[in-house]
């Protein structure tokens, strides 16, 4: 405007992601101009495909393109128009912005000789000190540094963003640069109220109101440090929610220690537990945590709160009552594509992966402030995580791997299943997949179930330390019959147990499709004169002394798959041969019924299901659920049975006789001569006194003498502490325990 002559802007627009539409821009193009762009562009950081650039310059001969490349260094692999640079292309490089020289005041600007020459006769001249000379001719030697540098500043910028994107109150742009721009979404404060709250705790933001197409909702920053970005988030977050500077509340970081895996059922869970007893039995005030947990086995807290079994298990392994905060997120897989979310242990929707995928955001936020909760009450928590750390189509939307372990400042210990082979691959494989600020959070290894002689695995340690720089920190034995409720026990993973042996109680599970809290057979699987076996068709059965169809998270639906696959009609001819008794818990109770009913469509669009018609009660799928602890008595051998209910369904009985009752309310049903029977109750067969009680019932029957005694005691605690004593035995807790600080 300076040199009269016209000057229009070309926006770009956020709906577009302010990306240039170079067609639009050719179109506007008839010659004799000089077009500006900014390659990556200030202050949006997007950047334009240098080819999709170089014909558009082809393509508008006669008209000069004025290309700024001062951030471009700042690119990873940046590839720049100087090379195959059309004619009437002029590259500005300023090298005050990647070499952070303010003082120096140095830059560059390529072009053909006619136009150097043109352009020489016009600036002013620039006094440039022989120092300045000095230090820019080096720059030029030194291309690691501009490597290391775009490598190092895309992963601050990646972390950055996320962080700023947990706000609620803005929106966070994508960019290439060494600045992100963002937007606030809420009325107020607006970007120039923002900058002068957050100056007052000395950071300072970039207001782009000034910018042409631009309000003063926009602002940028800068991608600083992680500690640097770390303040600049919290200042944000405070300054636009109104907290005051100085009442600014930073939640401290506890010791936390995290256990991830190569894969699933690598471990993770019940090493978890092993940690949360040893640090217990140290003296450390301990708790566990997992943010999320998929699987169908749950437990009821004491405020009747759903939690994953195995966050269950390890709250008795750190000595506390079972918390929600201890599982903020639990999946329950209803359908191969749909799941019940449970949100602080209450159910809020069943979704499908790509809903939930979308809700994760807004949940990562209550996660975050269950452990911070959580944390601020104890000495140290003990972390879980999900499936593997490396599956990569999953770590843009993760939750409960690597984000929670940055957010929780977690050491994380990788675990790994010998036993499957390749467990030094994986390792090193999954190193591979880690970006450099997840490699970060890595202290180490940890070799699970081997068996054989130790000392023979010495050079395959060090061969990991050299491939990826961390120790493997433990080597723990298969630890056979460890008696801990497992979240993929056998009966999930499609395995079958029998037996020879002519004395022992033939039980038979049968396999559903959506099986729930399947640990309320662990018990049973522990008696010497028990076998049990599963059944996934009619020609599994034999002819078993008792058959147990256990709980379901669809119950319509398998029940369904019970008929197709001709298990129903199984069923019902052993008890017509009478010497097999039929029991239902939960799911399988409703199943044994007369009809189950769905008028809300909670598990299916069939309003009304035919049961297998062997206990006159009918149920209705509420939209309610219930979840609670209850001490029932079994009204047979009027033994009491403390357990716990979790089930949308409610039975009514007419004829049915009760069998269990817990408070004057009838939770389990049976027909007249008790053959078949079944009940809501949950961890009916973990009471040493009534799972005896209940087996030598089928010694009778069987003309076997009953053992009376209890012969196997269920005992938690005891797994709990030998499972310590062998993990402590087998890992470097001295280097754990130096690595968080904590001894």
């Amino acid at each position: 405007m300076l040199a009269g002559v016209d000057v229009e802007h070309f926006c770009t627009t956020e709906a577009e992601n302010f990306n240039v539409n170079l067609q639009k821009l050719g179109e506007k193009l008839e010659g004799g101009e000089a077009v500006f762009i900014g390659r990556p562009n200030n202050p949006t950081g997007v950047l334009l495909d240098a080819d999709s650039l170089r014909n558009l310059a082809q393509g508008c001969e006669n008209t000069t393109f004025i290309i700024d490349e001062s951030f471009g260094g700042f690119v990873e692999n940046f590839e720049s128009l100087i090379n195959n640079r059309p004619e009437n292309v002029i590259v500005v490089v300023s090298m005050t912005k990647l070499y952070a020289m303010a003082g120096v005041r140095l830059g560059f600007l390529v072009a053909g000789q006619a136009m150097a020459e043109q352009i020489n006769r016009h600036i002013l001249p620039w006094s440039v000190s022989s120092l300045a000379q000095v230090v820019g001719a080096k720059t030029f030697d030194d291309d690691d540094f501009t490597c290391r540098t775009a490598k190092q500043v895309k992963e601050w910028r990646c972390e950055l963003r996320e962080k700023l994107a947990d706000i609620p109150a803005l929106k966070v742009f994508d960019s290439s640069a060494n600045f992100l721009l963002a937007k606030i979404t809420q009325s107020a404060p607006n970007a120039n109220q923002l900058y002068k709250r957050a100056l007052k705790d000395g950071i300072a933001i970039r207001v782009c109101g000034d910018f042409e197409g631009l309000d003063d909702s926009y602002f940028r920053v800068a991608v600083k440090t992680p500690d640097e970005n770390n303040k600049l988030v919290e200042v944000l977050k405070n300054a636009l929610s109104g907290i005051p500077p100085k009442a600014r509340f930073t939640v401290a970081r506890k010791p936390a220690l995290m256990i991830q895996g190569t894969c699933s059922n690598a471990g993770k869970s019940v090493i978890t537990a092993a940690f949360c007893r040893i640090m217990k039995k140290d003296g450390i005030n301990v708790a566990p945590f997992k943010a999320q947990n998929m699987s169908l086995n749950s437990y009821v807290t004491l405020d009747g709160k759903e939690i994953g079994r195995a966050q269950a298990t390890q709250a008795q392994a750190c000595g506390k009552e079972p918390d929600v905060r201890m599982n903020p997120v639990l999946i329950k897989p209803s359908a191969d594509t749909m799941a019940q979310i449970i949100v602080r242990g209450e159910p809020v929707s069943h979704m499908d992966v790509k809903e939930y995928i979308l809700h994760k955001k807004d949940t990562f936020a209550l996660v975050k402030e269950d452990y911070d909760s959580l944390a601020s009450e104890h000495d140290a928590i003990v972390l879980e995580g999900a499936g593997s750390p490396a599956e990569v189509n999953l770590k843009g939307h993760d939750i409960v791997n690597m984000r929670m372990a940055k957010h929780a400042d977690a050491k994380t210990l990788i675990v790994g299943d010998i036993d499957r082979g390749g467990v030094f691959a994986s390792f090193i494989g999954t190193m591979e997949t880690l970006e450099q600020w997840e490699r970060k959070l890595v202290a180490g290894f940890i070799v699970n179930k081997f068996r054989g002689d130790a000392s023979l695995l010495k050079d395959a340690f060090d061969y990991t330390l050299c491939r990826t720089g961390k120790p493997v920190l433990g080597n723990i034995p298969y630890i056979h019959d460890l008696g801990l409720p497992e979240e993929d026990m056998a009966y999930a993973l499609g395995n079958s147990y029998s037996s020879d042996v002519a004395d022992c109680v033939d039980i038979v599970l049968v396999s559903l499709r959506h099986p729930s809290n399947t640990t309320d057979f662990d018990p049973l699987y522990m008696e010497p004169d028990v076998t049990v076996r599963v059944a996934r068709k009619p020609e599994d059965f034999g002819v078993p002394d008792l058959v147990i169809i256990p709980g379901s998270k669809n119950s319509v639906a398998d029940l369904e798959h019970l008929r197709q696959n001709g298990m129903a009609q199984k069923i019902a001819e052993l008890l017509k041969i009478g010497r097999t008794q039929v029991v239902g818990i939960c799911g399988g109770l409703q199943m044994l019924g007369e009809q189950i009913c769905d008028p809300h469509g909670v598990e299916s669009d069939k309003k009304h299901v035919p049961g297998l018609g062997l206990i006159p009660i009918t149920t209705q799928i509420m939209e309610n659920k219930t979840l609670k602890r209850v001490r029932a008595t079994h009204k047979k051998s009027q033994l009491s049975i403390e357990g716990y209910e979790i089930h949308h369904g409610v039975s009514a009985f007419d004829g049915a006789d009760v069998a269990l009752e817990a408070g004057g309310e009838a939770i389990g049903f049976s027909s007249s001569d008790g053959r078949v029977w079944g009940t809501y109750l949950h961890g009916l067969f973990d009471d040493d006194m009534f799972r005896r009680w209940f087996i030598d019932g089928f010694r009778k029957q069987k003309g076997l003498e009953p053992k009376n005694d209890v012969q196997v005691v269920y005992d938690v605690e005891g797994a709990l502490d030998r499972l310590a004593d062998v993990v402590r035995e087998s890992v470097d807790m001295n280097a754990i325990y130096s690595l968080l600080k904590i001894k």
